[in-house]
């Protein structure tokens, strides 16, 4: 929260392509750099969720909404998008493909990341970075539902 206690908070509405994906990350590391907030992780965290959107999110003619939050000392990315009956799924990575990874990459840069519905055909996942440290934990960071 910001001194006067307003919770920083940013969305938008971007084109399911890879353009809108790039935007989505250069929009986030700005937010988050006026907002003084450590942005290295957050944007490629963004950029994996983003890609998604625009790749396995995809709907022709409609968009995916990015939104950022900071409560506390939590950054949560949404990346809302309107394929709802595609669930991401974490997988190892195939070391000879060429993609696949961009799961793999936010549960080890995340400390939370999870799957929510949303009104038919939509679909958010999350992400839960803590901007301050916090005691080591068990590995399982995936939540199912809401968060």
């Amino acid at each position: 929260m910001r001194p006067d206690g307003q919770v920083r908070h940013v969305s938008v509405l971007l084109s399911s392509t890879a353009r809108g994906a790039r935007l989505a990350r250069l929009l986030a590391v700005d937010a988050l750099r006026s907002w003084e907030v450590p942005y290295e992780t957050a944007g490629q965290v963004v950029a994996e969720l983003a890609a998604n959107a625009a790749t396995h999110g995809r709907v022709p003619g409609r968009s995916f909404r990015l939104t950022l939050y900071v409560v506390g000392a939590t950054l949560r990315i949404e990346v809302t998008d309107t394929r709802g009956d595609r669930r991401p799924v974490l997988r190892e990575p195939d070391g000879v493909a060429e993609s696949g990874r961009g799961l793999f990459l936010v549960d080890a840069l995340a400390d939370r990341w999870g799957v929510a519905e949303g009104r038919h055909p939509r679909k958010t996942v999350w992400a839960e970075i803590d901007l301050t440290p916090a005691p080591e934990r068990g590995t399982s960071r995936f939540g199912d539902v809401g968060g």
